[in-house]
């Protein structure tokens, strides 16, 4: 089975694994993935991340986090452009999370960065997806 799409299918195994309230969760791994979840670690979302060698792909564990209480971190995981519909904004359009608390990324020329980010060196992108 081919997927079709696979940032929908990481952001899937993190949602399912965080109300699962399991401590990991293992994904096939992509640059893409990788600089997705380096992103979410870098934000505050996720403990960490770490590759493992399994002679194919090779997978990506990402070590989940959780605020007081064993609520996740993350409240929302959203994809915005998906396959048979792509979304793109210019650095002017990027478009704000709750005002500013949530986090989007984008895959710009410049790489896979943060909406402030992409404002930040003036370039826009495909909108991947929204964290909050």
């Amino acid at each position: 089975m081919s997927m079709t799409d696979p940032i929908a299918d990481l952001l899937t195994r993190i949602r399912n694994a965080q109300m699962a309230k399991h401590a990991t969760v293992e994904v096939p791994a992509s640059a893409m993935k990788l600089a997705i979840v380096g992103i979410l670690r870098d934000e505050g979302y996720v403990a960490g991340y770490e590759s493992v060698e399994d002679g194919r792909c090779g997978i990506l564990r990402v070590l989940l986090k959780y605020r007081e209480g064993g609520l996740p971190a993350i409240r929302g995981l959203e994809r915005v452009s998906r396959p048979g519909r792509r979304i793109y904004r210019g650095k002017t359009e990027i478009p704000r999370v709750l005002n500013g608390l949530g986090v989007v990324i984008v895959s710009s020329p410049a790489g896979i960065l943060t909406g402030s980010a992409c404002r930040a060196k003036g370039v826009g992108g495909e909108v991947l997806c929204s964290v909050w």
